[in-house]
Formats: C-alpha cells, structure tokens, sequence
C-alpha cells in the first residue's frame, strides 16, 4: 500500500483491516518493491504498533507502469505495479490540458497493460469536447469529474479494480482523490499564479475505496493509487515497436513493414504498410502515429 523510508505498508489476503509494516529481507538485497506489488510476507502479522515483518518474495507482476525523469534517461522507475487500469487525470483549464502529455501517459499504459481512461476536471472552466476528440480514434474512455459533477459513473468504472491515477499537479487529482476515498483526507493545493500546481502528494499510496452498498462479502474490493504529482514522464526504455506491439490488430498490419520502419510514414517511411490501410483502421493506425510522435518528441508536455 505504501513505501516510506525503507518501511512498506501491506495489508494481509488484499484486506485493509488487516494492515501490516513490513521490512525488505536481507537476502532479497535491492530488488525493487513498489505499491501495488504481491508479496510474501513473514514473521511478526499481527499489525500491532512497534511491530515488524519481513517481505521475503515478490510476485510476478502482471503489469508495471514505468517512466524514466527524461527521454535521455535510461533509469527506469517503476511507478505502480498490477494495475489495471490507469486513470489519467487532467484539467480543461487552470493549468491548461496538454495533448502531449496525455499521449505520453497512454503510450505507457498500452505498452505496460494497462486499460488507460481519460478524466477531465474543471468541466465548468472549458468545454471538453474538442479536448476529448483528439483521443476518440484510440477508443479511450472520458469521464468527466469536476468538482461540480457527481462521479457515480467513474465509482463504477473503478469498482472491484485497482487503478492508477497520475496527473500534473494541480489538475485536481489529490481532490478527487479525496471525494472517492473521503477518509484518506489527502492533502490539497491550489495552483499557483504562473499556471502551475504545488505538489501536494510525495508518495504513492494504495487506498481502498468504499465498498458499494449492493457489493457481496466476496466482491474483490477496489483500490486508488494516489501518485507524486507528475513533472516529468520519460520514456526513454519504450520503443516504436513496444507501442505497436499493444495494438493486435496493427501489429499485424506491420508485419508487412520494411527492417527499420519507424510506422511514422512519409516522407520518413514511404513503405509504412500502415498506409495501405482504409476506413476505421486507417484513422486508428493515424491515431497511434501521434502517439508514436509523442514519444518521438522532445516538446515540453
């Protein structure tokens, strides 16, 4: 559930009545341990105070959202782990909405397996149509969920799942945040006059949501992680490849591809056979190469 200071928070069967602290054992030596990991844990599972276990396994993971600090940087930093879902959260205004950014936050889900959802805040500052559209041939689920909107229907896209939100700060995250899990009491900022967020959040924390009143004992309980509000997100370990590989039906559309083809088109590949394609494939497959330039670019998002 939580990382601080060579300390991890875990909660025992996924249950947050049945919290423990926990530290890495000796023989795991540095392996990385980051929120939203399965482990296995021994000694002292009591969870009272002044009490310690030990992680001695990490599980295989399912899926891992990544970053690098900078598109040069070849250090990976793992982010969460076993999501399912990554909830990208952006204002429509107050700090403006970045396309680039948004494309880079997909480009990390499709090739780390998460299902990514678009979430807009500050609906009544902007409309959030034209801002939605660019993304529509991804097929990429928006919910919108300001501060003045009721957020039933993104309750039920989270239920039973664990999902990521990331987001610059600022956007509103911490906020919502807060509506979805009111007792995690999160802190909250307010944008600075240049047009950019305070952190307001340092750590990830894994927090779990309020079981609905029509859930069974036996329904999986659903998880928020609250991350660090973003400056950066590299990409620096992903590949052309890597986003293309995400997408089945494309990815056999490039088998067909000349050794080397960066799938971006002309005048820089005249042999894409992504270009051979028509209809609602054709638009898809443009889709993706902006996402492709995301990754290709060094612009500030």
């Amino acid at each position: 559930m939580s990382v601080d200071r060579g300390r991890w928070g875990c909660v025992l069967g996924g249950d947050p009545d049945r919290p423990v602290v926990t530290m890495r054992a000796r023989e795991l030596g540095r392996t990385p341990i980051v929120v939203g990991d399965r482990v296995g844990v021994v000694g002292d599972v009591s969870g009272r105070v002044d009490t310690l276990a030990r992680i001695v396994r990490v599980e295989d993971r399912t899926t891992v959202l990544r970053r690098t600090a900078d598109d040069t940087d070849p250090f990976e930093r793992i982010v969460v782990a076993n999501a399912s879902q990554l909830l990208i959260v952006v204002a429509l205004a107050d700090p403006p909405p970045r396309t680039g950014f948004v494309e880079r936050a997909l480009v990390a889900a499709y090739v780390g397996g998460l299902e990514p959802i678009l979430c807009l805040t500050k609906g009544d500052l902007a409309d959030h149509q034209e801002f939605a559209a660019a993304f529509a041939d991804l097929d990429v689920p928006v919910v919108l969920a300001g501060t003045s909107e009721p957020i039933d229907a993104l309750r039920r896209i989270l239920a039973g799942k664990v999902t990521a939100l990331i987001g610059h700060s600022g956007v509103g995250k911490s906020t919502l945040v807060n509506r979805l899990v009111p007792e995690a009491d999160r802190a909250t900022g307010v944008v600075s006059g240049v047009g950019k967020g305070r952190h307001t959040s340092t750590q990830s924390v894994a927090l779990p949501l309020p079981a609905p009143d029509d859930a069974s004992p036996d329904d999986p309980r659903g998880w928020v992680v609250d991350t660090p509000g973003i400056r950066s997100f590299g990409l620096a370990h992903i590949s052309p490849d890597d986003v293309m590989g995400a997408f089945t039906d494309l990815a056999a559309a490039i088998e067909d591809c000349p050794r080397g083809c960066t799938h971006l088109g002309p005048p820089a590949d005249p042999e894409c056979a992504l270009d051979q394609l028509e209809g609602q494939a054709a638009r898809r497959a443009g889709a993706v190469r902006q996402l492709l330039v995301a990754l290709s670019s060094n612009e500030a998002w």
